[in-house]
């Protein structure tokens, strides 16, 4: 199958001077969640960094500072996406496995929340670094197209609940299982976490969520068909659909160390309900407008 399949894109140029996700972002010390007990690569770019699972080829998480008052609307055009040369070519999702059908290279940490800065030179720094294939998910197409309400959650949490400058912290990644399908020798991940860390009346906050491509996946010929999803594992998903989740969950489902954003949650679900089976307190969204939470939006 290799003959029939492109060459990976080339390396990016050296990315040594990246400093990348800035853990007093906030003006409160907010560090990336870790995974303990496997291996992990630590990558950092312009404003993220990416902890890589080599094991999987793809990221555990990702961590983005968000800056909305210094936001830059800069074209995509024209970039390619690259490996990144600080880790072996095998140990990374190339292009390999989205050439030739309908599976798209999904932005974990979204390209539009990261470009930003001071000056346009450092928005367009970010602006390619986001399209190193370390930040890249396989998703079906039409859940990576699609899906509005995910992409702009952050947009509507920065303009309606951040205060400090209208900075956000936002950490993603997929939530691996063993019902993930395997594809061109690459685990799919059937769902994806999102948290967001902000500051609301001076205080730490945090709210997550969760998204589901598994009716999509269906749709891929040549893609297994994962296992049938177990009631005490997951919530009944059905096509497009995005959930407000309890931090305590994504932790639990993914095993990264989110004790600090646990206890900011302001899900009030997950205050009243500390000890709820995991998947059975997600609350399905159908807009922004529709998010729980214990303090009250400015718009």
């Amino acid at each position: 199958m290799n003959a029939i399949l492109p060459d990976p894109h080339p390396l990016t140029a050296n990315l040594s001077d990246r400093m990348g996700f800035d853990e007093q972002f906030l003006g409160q010390d907010v560090p990336m969640p870790v995974l303990d007990g496997l291996e992990t690569v630590l990558l950092p770019y312009t404003h993220f960094s990416i902890l890589m699972r080599p094991d999987k080829r793809l990221a555990a998480v990702t961590a983005l500072g968000m800056d909305g008052e210094k936001l830059m609307d800069l074209d995509r055009s024209g970039i390619d996406w690259r490996l990144d040369p600080r880790m072996p070519e095998d140990q990374q999702t190339g292009e390999r496995v989205y050439a030739r059908n309908d599976i798209d290279r999904g932005h974990l940490v979204r390209r539009a929340s990261a470009v930003w800065g001071d000056t346009r030179a450092e928005a367009a720094q970010a602006n390619e670094d986001s399209f190193h294939y370390t930040n890249a998910a396989p998703q079906a197409a039409k859940f990576n197209q699609s899906l509005e309400l995910w992409l702009g959650l952050e947009t509507y949490l920065l303009e309606n609940a951040a205060d400090h400058g209208r900075r956000l912290i936002v950490f993603t990644g997929p939530v691996f299982s063993d019902l993930d399908p395997v594809y061109r020798g690459v685990e799919i991940p059937l769902r994806f976490f999102k948290v967001a860390v902000f500051l609301e009346g001076g205080a730490l906050a945090a709210t997550g969520y969760v998204v589901d491509q598994t009716p999509q996946l269906k749709d891929l010929p040549d893609v297994p068909r994962p296992g049938a999803l177990d009631d005490g594992d997951a919530p009944p998903l059905g096509p497009f659909r995005t959930f407000q989740v309890p931090v305590r969950d994504i932790a639990a489902l993914t095993g990264l160390d989110m004790a600090q954003l646990i206890a900011v949650d302001r899900m009030p679900i997950a205050t009243a309900l500390p000890s709820a089976r995991v998947t059975s307190a997600w609350r399905e969204l159908s807009s922004p407008e529709c998010l729980d939470l214990d303090f009250d939006l400015k718009n």
